[in-house]
């Protein structure tokens, strides 16, 4: 079964954009945080941890991913903010605190229609020979998992 999963997830990267990749690793982000809120709220305080925790796997990835000689101030911008979220769930993590996930939940949501607006703006735009396109973004396949 995991293998069937597995596959389905590298067709559903196949031919994405950088941005659309990226905002796949937002989703992740973003959909374990909510569960963590939901199992905070619930009191069970094990399966919240570990859905921060997966949250956190898919912050530490785009803090990883970053290219800090292509992306200049937005890339360092970027490892602050990526730096700051996993600080944040390290504290959700402690405190169970709800409002610092919501908190965390509307950053991220936020930064996530930024790249939502890039990859719409990318549509239909001509793939060059070396593999970009006008807004210089290269089309790339990659599986995500966690």
């Amino acid at each position: 079964m995991n293998q069937k999963i597995q596959k389905y997830q590298d067709m559903d990267t196949l031919g994405k954009s950088v941005p659309e990749l990226i905002i796949k690793v937002y989703d992740g982000a973003i959909q374990n945080l909510n569960s963590a809120l939901d199992f905070y709220r619930k009191e069970d305080f094990q399966k919240g941890y570990e859905a921060s925790e997966k949250a956190k796997k898919f912050i530490v990835h785009l803090f990883t991913s970053l290219d800090n000689e292509k992306g200049g101030d937005i890339a360092k911008n970027l490892s602050k903010l990526y730096a700051f979220i996993v600080e944040r769930i390290n504290f959700i993590q402690a405190t169970k605190d709800i409002a610092s996930i919501e908190d965390s939940i509307a950053i991220l949501s936020n930064v996530r229609d930024g790249w939502m607006q890039l990859a719409k703006n990318m549509k239909g735009k001509p793939i060059s020979p070396n593999g970009t396109n006008s807004g210089n973004a290269q089309t790339k396949s990659m599986s995500i998992s966690v």
